[in-house]
């Protein structure tokens, strides 16, 4: 597919905006499991935003729940909110995969989805920043970075080895990779296209990460918004070093794997696999000089960066090679 021209929007110069006869639909879907007093706290933010973007009277804008808890968890606090433009979804199928399509299948008749999490919280004119980016750019999509918070200090090891950093770029920059906590969607270039999220990456991480990077080859690059940032409330089991080390597994592992998947074929695959093992070993010996480098003398950046980047090759190599960590398995509530 022919990449689009990045000066129109639907069809028009990005400077004449939407067609005057009728709003465009717009709808934020929110992933939630198994965070009732989250999602109870984000829904009024999210609904002043969206009153704010409708009074311009170019979009039509409501939200939609998306709970993956089999025990339907977020249905009460939906009830309870008082948003009126609400739409409450249950997917049981587990996986962000699953919750991820259950949005889009959802979302049928609008043009725009605005991804973000329940444990999310947006900046002042998120939403708009973001329509306002769409509108001017005619991308694809739109990126938005995301700031961590926590609920005390981290670790000193943690927090040396920036675990949570995340990247901020100039607005208007092109990225050929994002994740769904801060995310807009054309719905009508991503149904032309035929993307979905792969159910086989549900349990394990990266489905996000396929989905963009097959959009990206269909439709070209999307573009950031550094003006629309949400931030991500951090719970406190996920500040430790067990949690951060694995993560850095994780990360490594899940872009192998979606490298793999994205090759069309047997030879094209074996080549990705071996460059993946080449470029993850180059982590692990870049990894280990940082983490010895950090030693002698002592410095604990050094070390916690080091032991990050060399996690992050191993996991290359291993999902290079088929070897899939599942960050996100699924336990009951009493086990």
């Amino acid at each position: 597919m022919s990449v689009p021209n990045p000066d129109t929007v639907g069809g028009r110069p990005s400077g004449e905006g939407p067609a005057p006869t009728a709003a465009r639909r717009v709808v934020v879907a929110v992933l939630t499991f198994r965070r009732p007093q989250d999602l109870a706290e984000l829904l009024p933010v999210l609904a002043g935003q969206c009153t704010a973007v409708e009074g311009g009277r170019r979009w039509s804008v409501h939200l939609l729940v998306v709970d993956n808890d089999p025990e339907r968890s977020g249905e009460p606090v939906c009830a309870a909110s008082g948003v009126s433009a609400l739409r409450y979804a249950h997917e049981p199928a587990p996986g962000i995969a699953a919750a991820r399509n259950r949005a889009l299948a959802e979302a049928t008749g609008d043009d725009v989805l605005v991804f973000i999490d329940d444990d999310e919280r947006p900046g002042p004119d998120w939403l708009q920043r973001l329509l306002d980016t769409y509108e001017e750019t005619g991308r694809v999509g739109v990126v938005g970075p995301v700031v961590s918070t926590f609920p005390a200090p981290l670790p000193p090891w943690v927090e040396a080895g920036r675990f949570f950093d995340r990247r901020r770029l100039a607005t208007g920059s092109l990225v050929d990779v994002a994740a769904t906590n801060n995310l807009l969607l054309d719905l009508h270039r991503v149904r032309a296209c035929g993307v979905t999220f792969d159910p086989a990456l549900g349990l394990s991480g990266g489905s996000d990460t396929l989905f963009v990077r097959r959009l990206v080859r269909a439709e070209g690059p999307l573009v950031w918004c550094d003006e629309a940032p949400v931030t991500d409330v951090v719970p406190a089991a996920r500040c430790t070093r067990a949690w951060v080390t694995r993560r850095a597994f994780r990360t490594g592992n899940s872009w192998s794997r979606t490298a793999v998947m994205l090759e069309p074929g047997p030879g094209p695959r074996l080549r990705r696999r071996v460059v993946l093992t080449a470029a993850g070993a180059a982590r692990l010996v870049a990894g280990l000089l940082r983490l010895l480098a950090g030693t002698v003398p002592p410095d604990l950046g050094r070390r916690a960066a080091g032991t990050r980047t060399l996690l992050r090759g191993a996991g290359m190599i291993a999902g290079a090679w088929g070897y899939t960590y599942v960050e996100y398995r699924r336990r009951s509530r009493t086990g």
